[in-house]
């Protein structure tokens, strides 16, 4: 039975990356701080004998006693909210962090898998993204901290790998949605789905103009996946490439849950916010025989049924 650490596991995409380890028959260690993951995303699992959590901060030494095949590295602050709050830690994750972890593979010999961003490309020049444009990031804008954070992860995961051989993977991350994200995130959708249903203004930032592309996220854990069982250490894009405006986005989340009260407010554009976001994917559909299969209109619903849970559970704890 394989053995996978996964850090950032009671997050949103490291709890169903978890999930997905658990169902194909791995053994999993789930690590968190709690920093903004929640045990709740990953209660399910506790009484499995082929899972195991510790609380911990990567940031520190990390230790796993016993065999270890993989790594996937998904421990960080992932929303603006968060890493305008959390500046050092985020740098700290994504630097000691990711050094810690990879110390830990090479001492192992586990394959290991460190989750990048579609912010890397910054506030992009190029569109769609391919993995060979190389960014157009401010390093002392408030999202610098987020940004450089995850350029230097790749860094210095391409330097473990080409100077000591470790086996790793790179995946860039674009807007990924779905069950188990947080009421209070910050990122368009949760805001839009919890402000609609408690019939407030949605907060769409500049005209609504800017674009973005989502991701379900069941669709992004089989692409991370495919990819972890993959043979190539080079950076991979994984992400949903149908694109569209945060102002439609807003629109279609008004009209889904259908609360009279909502509506849509604008606010001014924050610093450094990217323009465009939309994923080149060819690289993934070649070598992993990848793309995503749920449209957004099924992944909008599935979604609304866990944020009208989570609001109401929400309120209630207020």
């Amino acid at each position: 039975m394989k053995t996978a650490l996964v850090t950032g596991a009671a997050g949103f995409l490291g709890s169903h990356l978890c999930d997905r380890l658990i169902a194909e028959g791995f053994r999993v260690i789930g690590m968190d701080n709690l920093l903004t993951g929640s045990l709740e995303n990953i209660e399910h699992l506790f009484p499995l004998e082929r899972f195991s959590f510790y609380r911990h901060d990567v940031s520190t030494f990390v230790h796993v006693p016993g065999d270890l095949d993989y790594i996937l590295h998904f421990a960080s602050p992932a929303s603006p909210i968060d890493y305008l709050e959390m500046p050092i830690q985020t740098l700290k994750v994504g630097a000691l962090g990711t050094h810690n972890l990879l110390g830990l593979a090479k001492a192992k010999n586990a394959r290991i898998l460190v989750a990048s961003t579609s912010e890397v490309y910054g506030d992009p020049l190029v569109h769609p993204q391919p993995e060979n444009y190389w960014g157009n990031v401010n390093p002392i804008g408030p999202r610098g901290v987020y940004d450089e954070a995850k350029r230097f992860m790749e860094a210095i995961t391409m330097a473990y790998h080409n100077y000591h051989g470790v086996d790793t993977r790179i995946v860039r991350i674009f807007n990924t949605y779905g069950p188990r994200m947080r009421v209070n995130d910050g990122r368009a959708l949760p805001a839009f789905f919890s402000q609609a249903l408690r019939g407030e203004g949605i907060t769409v930032f500049g005209d609504g103009s800017q674009t973005r592309s989502f991701c379900y996220v069941d669709d992004e854990i089989d692409g991370l996946f495919r990819l972890l069982m993959s043979d190539y250490h080079l950076p991979v894009n994984i992400g949903n490439p149908a694109e569209v405006t945060i102002r439609e986005i807003a629109e279609e989340v008004l009209q889904l849950v259908g609360n009279p009260n909502a509506y849509i407010t604008y606010k001014p554009l924050p610093e450094d916010d990217p323009k465009v976001r939309q994923p080149d994917i060819s690289l993934a559909r070649e070598l992993l025989g990848w793309e995503p299969k749920v449209k957004r209109s099924e992944g909008l619903k599935y979604t609304l049924e866990y944020f009208r849970k989570a609001v109401r559970v929400d309120e209630m704890t207020d």
